[in-house]
């Protein structure tokens, strides 16, 4: 935990920026590395029938830690997906869905 599944972005381009994305949220989110999951989800997009190319989304499930630590969150993961694809006015969609400590469990014992 955190959770952070990326869609529209390549493998490639994830791989290049995680380790940096983690060194970059590991403090704001204040847990530990081996905590944070990376996912690579392959998408096709659809709109009125076709095949659309889509801007990044990325999709973070976590413990709420706040507006502020949300906020700053949401910036370093643009940001880094930005540069993972050399530009900088990218459309990035970052999403956070908040999970329930007493929901979550890890090897049958929930936080």
């Amino acid at each position: 935990m955190p959770h952070l599944r990326f869609r529209a972005v390549e493998f490639d381009h994830l791989k290049a920026l995680s380790t940096q994305l983690v060194d970059d949220l590991q403090p704001l989110m204040a847990c530990p590395r081996e905590d944070f999951t990376l996912e690579h989800i392959s998408t096709t997009f659809i709109v009125d029938g076709d095949v659309s190319d889509a801007y990044p989304f990325v999709e973070v499930l976590w413990f709420d830690r706040g507006q502020l630590v949300q906020d700053q969150v949401a910036q370093v993961i643009t940001a880094a997906v930005r540069d993972a694809f050399d530009d900088p006015q990218l459309d990035v969609a970052v999403i956070f869905s908040s999970l329930t400590p007493s929901a979550y469990y890890d090897n049958g014992q929930h936080y």
